[in-house]
């Protein structure tokens, strides 16, 4: 099972690059099926995924609250969907989506500003003062959220594998050097780089069943999953919760055992 993340700029021909890495391969190219996964298997409707993770800015107000409970279902999400093999994934984040995971090949499309306007003329019609100021806005609101949610500026080189300008090359030359990065033997599965994404997923898969639960939202809970192992750790001023957090990481998918170290906050926390 073998990943590959594109991330870019608006108008860098991102999509347009992914399906011909993924045909080449033969692999599976995903964008927006990750939100409505997300919405089908943890309750979170795909609008409000498509509001925080699309261009317009009006969100940031009303959903700077919500980050986490965003952030931590849509790499639930993601993680799922890379369960079913190998996959090209395209759209924002996708490099912050598998943290430590050796056989991802991380890639960030960049592109010269005249390029994007270009790309932007021709699907929006717009003027090129017009072009260049839409792009401009969407970079901004782009590096605002995804700041927000994962932390650190996407648009750093050494976050990547791989770094493409897609305005000096065709595409086709693009998705060659793709293809030919992810045959080399650093990106391809091992057994260690297999049970780290299966001990990721089941992470992401406790945090989101904690997350979207009433009793347990609100909770600031350690996830430590090692083989399937899972260990739960934090501070709790009800400790009655720790049989409910304990239940609900156990109906977690792949989890083998559960273990926990809770303890109650110090006295002067609990009266002031």
């Amino acid at each position: 099972m073998s990943i590959i993340t594109l991330t870019r700029g608006a108008f860098s021909g991102g999509p347009e690059l992914a399906e011909r890495v993924a045909a080449q391969l033969g692999y599976r190219c995903v964008s927006r099926e990750v939100l409505m996964k997300a919405s089908e298997g943890y309750g979170i409707p795909e609008a409000k995924f498509t509001e925080i993770l699309d261009t317009a800015p009006r969100w940031w107000e009303r959903w700077q609250e919500g980050l986490r409970l965003y952030r931590i279902v849509l790499q639930a999400a993601m993680c799922e969907v890379a369960q079913s093999g190998n996959i090209v994934y395209h759209g924002h984040a996708g490099q912050d989506l598998f943290p430590g995971i050796r056989h991802v090949l991380r890639v960030y499309l960049t592109a010269p500003m005249s390029y994007r306007v270009e790309q932007v003329r021709a699907r929006e019609g717009m003027s090129e003062t017009a072009a260049l100021h839409y792009i401009e806005q969407v970079d901004k609101a782009r590096m605002r959220r995804l700041q927000a949610l994962f932390g650190g500026d996407w648009r750093d080189p050494s976050r990547y594998d791989l770094v493409i300008n897609v305005g000096a090359m065709s595409l086709d030359s693009a998705a060659h050097l793709i293809v030919e990065a992810s045959r080399r033997p650093e990106y391809q599965p091992t057994a260690e780089s297999e049970r780290a994404f299966q001990d990721l997923t089941i992470t992401a898969r406790v945090q989101a069943a904690l997350i979207v639960s009433p009793k347990t939202r609100n909770l600031t809970i350690n996830v430590d999953v090692d083989g399937g192992r899972v260990h739960l750790s934090g501070i709790l001023a009800n400790l009655d919760l720790e049989r409910d957090i304990i239940r609900l990481a156990e109906g977690v998918p792949g989890v083998v055992k559960v273990d926990s170290e809770f303890e109650s906050p110090p006295i002067e926390y609990m009266y002031p």
